[in-house]
């Protein structure tokens, strides 16, 4: 996985993985086991947005530069050869040139070259590749030099400074061109061409072709039609059931494993099951079946320890998590345009309470999107919104609405309707903390007129629902890194359509101005001042209703070694278990 900088959605339930309660059928010497709450999207790692993808194809693909599991936040090189070189030209413009490992090989023996690079940033970059939710943090690259007398270098140009340029292409995960545009459809067009003509090729004939493959469902799914340079290739997907990926025979990398843990795939087979019901999976894990589970719920994580059998051969972790849980505020909702509507809400729900009940004290409450770790940039001036009805009570009477018709619900004129105050919360199936979080909140808001319709949705419709903004309030959990933060892709105006994560519908002038300002500041003061800024219009506004960062619960079984804990997700480095000696396989 990498240090994430964009927002990853992990509206799932915290993820899981488990494996098929027959193990019997499935013989394999040395293999790990790991509970995921839900499938993968796709295993297409351009076009999601689902963690659960970003996850597994991790093992499938590899970046330029990713993050130490090690040793967090640093950055190691790994398709590259070092860490690259960012200068400034004299005419402003940014030049960040890497080189590539000359053991770099494809699966078919070809070595990785620039024009592997130079082609993963043009899928990307394709006006009609279904990954809205990835392009805005990858049109800073604008042009792309190459170097004759070397095939391995190249330098991505950039016309302005952008203070993530490194860190973003920890998420670009490199794909071979031989595989995924075996026409060449794409050679004919330049980074620079795609970037200056990106509205007017939406039409041409090529750019259509290989989007509309890149984008099928053979792209998805197909073991035949998905291939990376890491370690494990796809070997099979049994829906609801379990992804299976195979350790590759002579994988190049194996020669480099002392040279960071990215290099480490000690595993014979990663076998990720999926489980929806929590109290399910944990019987398969204390029962044996499972190897790893992560984001175990409070209450089951407390009691582990009373298990004899848990605690012989299971470790428990707990890594903080760089990432917040919040309620959703559709602002585009007729029942939450005022913004007086919106800060009653923030006042209707006691996170205080929350987090001593549904997470047993462990979580830590924030005011908005980054981190309080990150003490320089976090807004440490701003208050929470304290529970008070008595407050809620008095913006709702200063956003107009009343009981007028004697019932238990408010109700107000809207677009010259009667309109009672009754909204829609959309949560996942699965998770009994969200489940709960949202009937408090649900009780809360029944006391002062305001009728709360819980719908627990499966996790495609639920998704579904949150990227059409089909929803009045939803519920879920955004994940970064601990480097500095991109908040374009979750608050931007931009991202609030055709299939951005903006799902609250947010629109701010400021908000843009301040976002796009941000992504080009080098200076970290400057930037500071800007994230402080941001945060205050974010409580001001009240696109979300931001609740608290949590502490993660990981089990792994005391079979493996090097099996360490660490704030990147999803909590640990899956290849880097090794079976300890004497142990079972």
């Amino acid at each position: 996985m990498t240090l994430k900088r964009k927002h990853i959605i992990t509206y799932i339930a915290p993820l899981f993985s488990c494996i098929i309660s027959c193990t019997s059928s499935l013989p394999v010497k040395n293999e790990v086991i790991v509970h995921y709450i839900s499938d993968p999207e796709m295993l297409n790692p351009c076009n999601s947005i689902d963690a659960t993808t970003a996850y597994i194809t991790s093992y499938m693909y590899q970046k330029l530069v990713d993050g130490n599991f090690k040793n967090p936040p640093e950055l190691v090189p790994v398709l590259a050869e070092a860490r690259p070189k960012i200068e400034k030209t004299p005419e402003g413009k940014m030049h960040i040139t890497f080189k590539i490992r000359k053991e770099a090989k494809w699966d078919n023996g070809t070595p990785i070259t620039a024009k592997d690079i130079e082609f993963s940033i043009k899928t990307i970059l394709n006006p009609l590749v279904n990954n809205p939710h990835m392009k805005p943090y990858f049109t800073f690259i604008t042009d792309f030099i190459f170097y004759p007398e070397d095939p391995l270098k190249f330098t991505a140009v950039s016309n302005e400074s952008y203070f993530l340029a490194e860190a973003m292409f920890t998420d670009m995960c490199i794909l071979p061109e031989y595989v995924y545009d075996p026409k060449g459809l794409m050679r004919k067009f330049t980074v620079k061409l795609i970037s200056e003509r990106t509205d007017s090729l939406k039409s041409d004939a090529a750019i259509k072709e290989f989007a509309d493959d890149f984008n099928s469902e053979k792209r998805m799914r197909d073991p035949g039609f998905i291939s990376g340079s890491g370690a494990y290739k796809f070997s099979d997907w049994k829906t609801n059931e379990r992804v299976i990926l195979a350790k590759k025979e002579n994988w190049w990398g194996d020669a480099l494993k002392e040279e960071n843990c990215l290099f480490e795939a000690y595993p014979d087979r990663l076998i990720f099951q999926t489980i929806k019901d929590q109290t399910t999976a944990l019987v398969s894990l204390k029962a044996g079946n499972l190897d790893v589970m992560q984001g175990i719920k409070s209450k089951d994580f407390a009691d582990l320890p009373k298990s004899e059998k848990f605690t012989k051969n299971f470790n428990s972790y707990t890594p903080m998590e760089y990432s917040y849980v919040f309620i959703g505020v559709n602002i585009k909702s007729p029942v939450l345009a005022d913004k007086a509507t919106r800060r009653a809400l923030a006042h209707i729900i006691n996170v205080d309470e929350i987090i001593k009940i549904v997470k047993y004290g462990e979580s830590k409450r924030v005011i908005g999107p980054i981190h309080p770790s990150k003490k320089k940039s976090y807004n440490s001036n701003i208050q929470p919104y304290t529970y008070d009805l008595d407050k809620a009570k008095k913006l709702l009477e200063k956003a107009g609405w009343k009981n007028t018709n004697g019932d238990e619900t408010l109700d107000k004129i809207i677009n010259g309707k009667r309109t009672e105050c009754v909204l829609d919360f959309i949560v996942n199936s699965g998770s009994d903390e969200r489940k709960s979080i949202a009937l408090m909140f649900q009780e809360q808001a029944k006391k002062i007129g305001i009728m709360i319709n819980i719908l627990m949705l499966d996790w495609a419709v639920f998704r579904g629902k949150c990227i059409n903004h089909e929803f009045d309030l939803t519920i879920g959990k955004w994940t970064s890194g601990p480097g500095p933060d991109d908040l374009k892709q979750t608050f931007h105006s931009e991202s609030a359509t055709e299939g951005g994560s903006n799902f609250s519908n947010f629109s701010n002038a400021e908000a843009d101005a301040l976002m796009d300002s941000i992504q080009v500041e080098i200076d970290e003061n400057n930037r500071n001042r800007m994230y402080m800024r941001v945060q205050e219009v974010l409580h001001e506004e009240v696109p979300m209703i931001f609740l608290y960062a949590p502490t993660d619960h990981i089990a792994i079984n005391k079979k493996f070694e090097n099996a360490y804990p660490t704030v990147i997700r999803p909590g640990y480095w899956l290849p880097g278990f090794k079976l300890k000696e004497g142990s079972s396989k």
